[in-house]
């Protein structure tokens, strides 16, 4: 089989050049386009030398309607305006997408489903194997320990995420919710201040903090009398993602549509 063509939309981005780097490194995969939005400075540079590659033949485009006609699949860490819009358009090309996009809404989360009646897409709040292994564990922790177990999830992420819980954070959140067979939307803590009163028994709390260059760091929480059980992970390098969301893709091509998660690209569903 040829090697699967591949396109890394906010390509001029910490994340999308780490992509183009993992793309140069991994057998299977070639980089066949790379697109940033209209006005930015990258635009027209080869996407290898933007990566601190070799030239790659490739430049920046603003015009994804080409680049995903030509491609086997695309890989966007993006935003939620441009994560749908990038789906509307791999949906009409029917090929793979890749979606390691968070902060995304009900209605955005409904329009990705939309799309998958046509193209491939995997979607996760992580992309990294570690991360879903967590979640696994933390619903089985959820499932086994009862509800004097206090769940609290803590994340940090470096100074520029712009969305809070973070995807991974949610992820974990929905998984103990799924454990515990209630719904994360009505167990959900977000916010404390002031007098708050005593905690809610049942509740799933987020603590969420920001600051330095820090890839990602997740912890679950079970507080119970006299004990408290601990599940972590720590990303010391946002490559993990990238790496993960090339093996989705890999997994995803030629797969019916339809809308998947990293938990079946890694059989843990």
């Amino acid at each position: 089989m040829t090697d699967m063509g591949l396109v890394v939309v906010g390509a001029g981005g910490r994340m999308g050049r780490t992509l183009i780097r993992i793309i140069h490194e991994t057998d299977g995969v070639t980089l066949v386009g790379a697109v940033e939005r209209e006005g930015a400075e990258t635009l027209g540079t080869d996407a290898g030398i933007l990566a601190g590659l070799p030239p790659a033949g490739v430049a920046v485009t603003d015009d994804p309607l080409p680049v995903f006609a030509r491609a086997d699949g695309v890989l966007d860490f993006t935003s939620p305006a441009a994560t749908l819009a990038f789906a509307e358009i791999a949906a009409q090309a029917r090929i793979v997408h890749v979606v390691g996009t968070t902060g995304l809404s009900a209605d955005d989360e409904a329009a990705i489903d939309a799309a998958a009646r046509h193209a491939i897409i995997v979607k996760s709040g992580n992309m990294s194997l570690g991360v879903n292994l967590l979640a696994v564990l933390v619903r089985q922790a959820a499932r086994a320990l009862d509800p004097s177990f206090d769940i609290e999830i803590l994340e940090m992420h470096h100074r520029h995420k712009v969305d809070a819980p973070s995807g991974t954070a949610l992820l974990l959140g929905k998984a103990a919710a799924d454990g515990r067979e209630v719904s994360l939307a009505e167990a959900s803590v977000r916010v404390r201040d002031g007098h708050t009163g005593p905690r809610p028994e049942g509740a799933i709390g987020f603590a969420t903090l920001r600051g330095g260059s820090v890839a990602g760091d997740h912890s679950v929480l079970f507080a119970g009398e006299g004990e408290t059980i601990t599940l972590s992970h720590h990303a010391a390098d946002r490559a993990i993602f990238a790496r993960g969301a090339v093996k989705a893709a890999l997994w995803a091509r030629g797969r019916k549509p339809g809308r998947y998660s990293m938990a079946d690209v890694l059989g843990l569903s």
